[in-house]
C-alpha cells in the first residue's frame, strides 16, 4: 500500500476521514474535480445532494480505476459544495455511505470541505477532487 492514513496524537479523530497520510509511491495521480454526471454527460441526482456526492465519489473511483489506482491509494480529498451549511452533513455522509457500500470500502483520506457559491454547471450541488499516490 503506497497511502498510510494516520490520526496523530494530540489532533481530533474525525469518523469520516483521517487528519493525515503518509505517501510512499513513485507515481502521483491528480483526479481532476469530479460532478454528478453519468457517462454519458446526464446530470445525477438534480437538487439531492447525497445522491449527487454517491455519483461524484463513485466518479472518483472510476477515474482511479482507469490508472489502476483505489480508494486506498488516495492521499487527500477536496469536495467543494454549494450553498453548504453544518446542517447539510447528514446529507453529505449519505451519499458517501452509499458510496461506500458500493466501492467496497469508506474513502477517508485527509479532506478538505469547502463552501462555495456555485460550480460550472448550475444543477451542480457538489464536486470532489482527489490526489492519490501508487507505485
Amino acid at each position: 500500500m503506497t497511502v498510510r492514513l494516520v490520526n496523530p496524537g494530540g489532533l481530533p479523530e474525525i469518523d469520516s476521514y483521517h487528519q493525515v497520510s503518509v505517501a510512499s509511491g513513485s507515481k502521483l495521480v491528480f483526479v481532476a474535480g469530479q460532478v454528478a454526471w453519468d457517462a454519458d454527460g446526464a446530470v445525477v441526482g438534480e437538487g439531492d445532494l447525497a445522491t449527487q456526492v454517491e455519483q461524484c465519489y463513485l466518479n472518483v473511483g472510476t477515474a482511479l480505476a482507469g490508472v489502476g489506482a483505489t480508494f486506498d491509494d488516495v492521499a487527500k480529498l477536496t469536495v467543494y459544495v454549494v450553498d453548504w451549511t453544518p446542517d447539510k452533513m447528514p446529507l453529505f455522509l449519505e451519499g458517501v455511505a452509499r458510496a461506500a457500500a458500493t466501492l467496497g470500502g469508506t474513502p477517508v483520506p485527509p479532506g478538505t470541505l469547502l463552501g462555495v457559491a456555485a460550480l460550472a454547471v448550475p444543477e451542480h450541488l457538489v464536486e470532489i477532487e482527489a490526489t492519490a499516490v501508487i507505485d
